[in-house]
């Protein structure tokens, strides 16, 4: 073989050992995101410009809470941010913070977390218990995940995720509008995202 030739079919091989290493994103500098479907490269972290409203929180319940490193666009998880809708933080330091866009006849995305602290008991709403239908039981990020497909109060019509950790209860779910693109498969998908992306902020001490 001539030297040209070798040199040439070495040249072929490096071009093609260059293109299978081109999809590693952090071979390349882009930052890794976490997909419906693979595991984050990297531990999820909480963005700064939330991470101060969910610390707040967890001050305010003196319990751990979960800050969302994701949550489906256009949405952020800002708490007092463009698209929190609800607020509710009562005596028993039960929370409910949910966030919502919506556009008339276009689209809704609609997403709720909810924390019980010190208690691991599904609660009631009008005598009937706010989460029902348990469905599929999943482990997603060490966490054990029991789905509720049958919801009621700010979670009705919602597809429902559950966890237990230090004997509080967690929740969050997300909106099924099958008429504006948000049918049960994406809505699960979107919910083992956020749930994959969850960040614990514990209550400082005072």
């Amino acid at each position: 073989m001539s030297r040209k030739l070798w040199l040439l079919l070495l040249l072929i091989v490096l071009a093609v050992a260059a293109g299978c290493g081109g999809g590693n994103d952090s071979a390349n500098g882009s930052p890794t995101t976490a997909t419906a479907g693979n595991e984050p490269a990297s531990a999820p972290v909480c963005p700064p410009a939330w991470r101060p409203g969910w610390q707040k929180l967890a001050d305010r319940v003196k319990a751990p809470v979960y800050c969302p490193s994701w949550l489906p666009e256009p949405l952020t998880g800002e708490i007092g941010g463009q698209w929190e809708a609800m607020h509710s933080v009562l005596d028993n330091r039960s929370y409910l913070i949910g966030f919502l866009w919506y556009e008339a006849n276009v689209a809704e995305v609609h997403v709720n977390f909810r924390g019980y602290p010190g208690t691991t008991a599904i609660p009631n709403c009008n005598g009937r218990p706010c989460f029902n239908d348990p469905g599929e039981k999943k482990t997603i990020a060490g966490l054990d995940i029991q789905v509720y497909n049958v919801n009621r109060g700010a979670d009705t019509w919602h597809v429902l995720y559950a966890w237990e950790t230090d004997g509080s209860l967690y929740t969050v779910s997300q909106h099924v509008v099958p008429g504006l693109g948000l049918p049960y498969g994406t809505v699960t998908a979107n919910l083992d995202r956020i749930v994959r992306g969850l960040v614990r902020i514990d209550a400082q001490q005072s």
